[in-house]
């Protein structure tokens, strides 16, 4: 059985396989675009300057972030994702059409003037939401694609809500 070190197993990178070939990888850098819109969100409740960066932020799929792409292992990243199978694929982009809908929707309540009153605890609401969808997807490129996200339980994400409401 062959041991793979800490450094190969790092998401976007080939990783040997039992045969010791490489195996690509998934990688987060693709996140970084929700964790941009995060910012801003969180941001925006406090500073009106940065809502016209929130209205530019763009939304791409996971392929076409890596088709765009410099990063010298974005072919690789792209040929992970193809591999994956499709009803995981299917699932994981569900989560991040979920965070776009959860993006778009919080800069349209942030661009409105005036501000309603119940706007901080919205954006606190939105931005742990976001944060636990974030987590989610990034547990499923962390495992390479391996984890259904169609059967993640968002139970506990309910109940944080829930709790955050009764504030």
């Amino acid at each position: 059985m062959m041991t793979i070190s800490a450094p190969r197993l790092q998401a976007g990178k080939a990783a040997e396989s039992k045969e010791g070939r490489a195996t690509p990888r998934l990688s987060t850098d693709y996140l970084n675009r929700f964790n941009e819109a995060l910012m801003l969100i969180e941001l925006a409740a406090t500073d009106d300057s940065v809502i016209d960066d929130l209205k530019a932020w763009v939304s791409l799929g996971y392929r076409e972030h890596f088709q765009a792409s410099r990063l010298r292992w974005a072919a690789e990243t792209i040929c992970a994702y193809d591999r994956v199978d499709a009803g995981r694929r299917r699932g994981f982009e569900q989560t991040c059409a979920a965070m776009t809908r959860l993006i778009r929707t919080m800069t349209a309540l942030l661009s409105e003037k005036p501000h309603r009153p119940e706007l901080p605890v919205i954006v606190e609401v939105a931005s742990e939401a976001l944060r636990r969808l974030i987590g989610r997807t990034t547990h499923f490129i962390n495992a390479n694609g391996t984890i259904d996200l169609t059967t993640v339980e968002d139970r506990s994400l309910q109940a944080d809500v829930d709790a955050l409401l009764a504030r």
